[in-house]
């Protein structure tokens, strides 16, 4: 109570988010009672059937639920995997950078896809990744045959990989310029008169300097492994693509709101939110134990 009325000033400020976290996040869980139910929106939560785990049961027996499990799980790794190396590498090849003024061009050039909305986005790919679009022209000069990007399951897994890893690498970046900034001066110096060039410097005290922080971020993505991109996907896939780049999200979207299944819907988004927070569970043990790393 000493500390409560200390510091009631930051309590205070807590309180309207506390009233949007319960108004947008509490209050509406009430509807998970929707994953046990064949739900009908005329006949509301309190009419509908209940019809127990016969909306899980049949979200394993459905061969399509199972396909897009697989999905989400393949594009979510990759995603993780790459979203993980590409900035580790792009941070260490930026730190090599002498000129400031250069440097920080790269950092603004490399930045902006970040802050741009798959809305945006998407429409500029459809237009660049057609089979008549500029990339496929450019190809063709090569004398390559045009590539279907977002029409074949053979290259639509590999189109969304590679366009989020663009996207999004230059701001993930920023978490190891940070830790970067932090190395000790004295150690490349230290290096150095060992005899240490640029790339022995690089390799023996840059690297390993940042792998907890590595760690740390690994880690942490792993509560993300379910959570393959909806807007990026939503905004690329068409029917021709559903067999490997169906997301949970997406399928949830189909059958929840545009099929009425919403009972159904809701279970898969129940499993998936389960099993993302027994990862989150794992995944902050892991970089506690591992990088010491804790919020709690």
């Amino acid at each position: 109570m000493r500390t409560l009325r200390k510091n009631w000033q930051f309590h205070v400020m807590l309180i309207p988010a506390m009233i949007l976290l319960i108004l947008f996040s509490f209050i509406p869980m009430g509807g998970i009672v929707m994953a046990f139910q064949d739900y009908k929106p005329w006949q509301h939560i309190s009419g509908s059937e209940w019809v127990g785990l016969d909306n899980f049961r049949y979200l394993f027996e459905r061969e399509d639920s199972m396909q897009v499990i697989w999905n989400t799980l393949i594009i979510a790794v990759l995603k993780m995997i790459f979203n993980l190396l590409v900035p580790f590498i792009f941070a260490i090849m930026l730190n090599e950078v002498r000129k400031l003024a250069v440097q920080r061009t790269i950092q603004t050039l490399v930045y902006l896809p970040h802050f741009l909305s798959w809305v945006i986005l998407g429409g500029i790919l459809l237009d660049l990744l057609s089979t008549d679009g500029f990339v496929n022209q450019i190809l063709g000069s090569f004398g390559v045959q045009p590539i279907f990007f977002l029409g074949d399951n053979n290259w639509f897994r590999f189109t969304v990989i590679l366009t989020d890893v663009w996207k999004e690498f230059g701001y993930n970046t920023i978490v190891f310029l940070a830790a970067l900034a932090g190395i000790n001066p004295s150690l490349y110096e230290a290096a150095e008169i060992d005899g240490a060039n640029r790339w022995k410097q690089t390799r023996f005290v840059t690297m390993p300097s940042l792998i907890p922080m590595v760690v740390v971020v690994g880690t942490l993505a792993l509560g993300n492994v379910l959570n393959a991109g909806f807007d990026q996907i939503f905004n690329l896939y068409n029917p021709l693509v559903y067999q490997k780049g169906d997301i949970i999200d997406t399928f949830v979207y189909r059958t929840a709101i545009q099929n009425g299944e919403m009972g159904f819907g809701t279970a898969i988004g129940l499993f998936k939110s389960a099993i993302s927070m027994v990862l989150i569970l794992f995944s902050y043990q892991m970089a506690k134990k591992w990088a010491g790393y804790r919020i709690f």
